[in-house]
């Protein structure tokens, strides 16, 4: 695995204009190499933010929409089309404004979706589904994605991956059903710590003062257990954005040189 990269920013703003800007290069190149690309979006305050910088930066329209395909890191499991699910606040973001494929769109499924309210079942539905999509020579049964984005807790949980939970402890299967989350609502749907490192990049987004903590703790030596954000690696490439508050707990030896 890659050895985190730390990019930090002046405010959540310019990070996540400048995290844009980074993703449509990403996602061009890839398209330029490959004919497409696919990405793992995360949802909350900084995945959203990002979303919408994306949606208003200039370069926007570099970006074969059509050739893009789009999946999640983890999703609340709750009925289609409630405002708390991630692929909801997605679309009215950004997605529901360029011209994606439909087909091209995974999200994972909902409580009121063909799995019903069995979140384990819906778990191994978008395992199986990922599965479809990875190439023979990709490997942990996920496609190698271009890139990986998760938001990073408070608590250092990234997906739903939540410190000392079983879900951060399993290693063989790609996507999990989670119950008794610590944060609502209770049950969820993860990608795990392997599928997550199957990904040719893995960034990491933390912007604000109440991340400064679980930034320190994860880029400090702690445990994947213990600091689910600290197991969160690309093969090619880690990288953490973040904004200088996010930042302002981390050994100097850790920081970036200005």
């Amino acid at each position: 695995m890659s050895t985190p990269q730390l990019v930090v920013h002046r405010d959540k703003e310019l990070m996540a204009e400048a995290a844009a800007a980074r993703l449509i290069t990403r996602i061009v190149d890839a398209q330029s190499s490959r004919g497409s690309a696919s990405v793992v979006l995360t949802g909350g305050r900084n995945g959203n933010g990002l979303l919408a910088a994306l949606g208003t930066a200039p370069a926007r329209d570099a970006i074969d929409w059509s050739r893009l395909d789009l999946w999640w890191g983890d999703e609340r499991f709750l009925p289609e089309g409630d405002p708390e699910r991630n692929v909801t606040q997605a679309r009215e973001a950004l997605l529901d404004r360029v011209p994606l494929d439909p087909a091209r769109v995974h999200a994972m499924p909902a409580s009121d979706g063909p799995y019903g309210d069995d979140a384990d079942a819906a778990a191994a539905g978008y395992a199986a589904e990922l599965a479809a999509a990875a190439g023979p020579t990709e490997r942990g049964g996920v496609p190698a994605f271009d890139v990986l984005m998760l938001g990073v807790g408070p608590d250092t949980h990234v997906a739903s991956l939540f410190p000392e939970l079983p879900a951060v402890r399993e290693t063989e299967r790609t996507v999990v059903g989670v119950h008794g989350a610590p944060k609502p609502p209770p049950t969820r749907i993860s990608l795990t710590l392997p599928a997550i490192r199957a990904a040719k990049e893995v960034w990491l987004l933390a912007a604000g003062e109440d991340k400064a903590k679980a930034a320190a703790l994860a880029l400090s030596g702690a445990g994947e257990v213990q600091a689910p954000a600290a197991g969160a690696r690309g093969r090619s490439r880690t990288l953490w954005l973040m904004d200088a508050a996010a930042a302002s707990e981390l050994p100097r030896s850790l920081y970036p040189p200005a």
